[in-house]
């Protein structure tokens, strides 16, 4: 309380005044935050007895309705799971042992002349027909 005293004594009643009015204003702002606070709360959690105009009721489904539904459902993933289980049942591709005897000379070519220092070409057989036509006429050219 003596502080307050000696600090009253020294400040002058315009000074004191400012204070409190520079305060109300502080106090008044704060006031118009915490009212805006408060419609942003009310705006976010609407009471449930008060609805909005513009939403329509939600329709309700008879369980007749549902049953339909979800024997049609069933019904499309049953034809969707044969469709798969025909897809699976593809054989598998096999090489044949033309094939397989190519691809070993190949390979046993391009091992002696890389043992012995030379670069031999991967001449690799066309996969389309334009390309083979293609070939055919350089053949023919040649």
């Amino acid at each position: 309380m003596a502080i307050l005293n000696s600090v009253a004594d020294k400040l002058s009643a315009d000074v004191i005044n400012a204070a409190i009015e520079g305060f109300e204003a502080q106090k008044s702002r704060i006031d118009v935050q915490i009212a805006d606070l408060r419609a942003m709360l009310s705006r976010v959690r609407p009471d449930a007895s008060v609805k909005s105009p513009g939403r329509a009721p939600r329709r309700k489904m008879s369980a007749a309705a549902r049953k339909r539904i979800g024997d049609a459902q069933r019904k499309r993933w049953a034809a969707q799971g044969n469709a798969s289980a025909k897809k699976a049942a593809k054989p598998k591709r096999k090489l044949s042992a033309a094939g397989l005897a190519n691809i070993v000379a190949a390979l046993k070519k391009r091992w002696a002349a890389k043992k012995s220092g030379l670069v031999v070409a991967n001449k690799a057989a066309p996969r389309n027909a334009a390309s083979r036509q293609g070939q055919k006429v350089a053949a023919k050219a040649a």
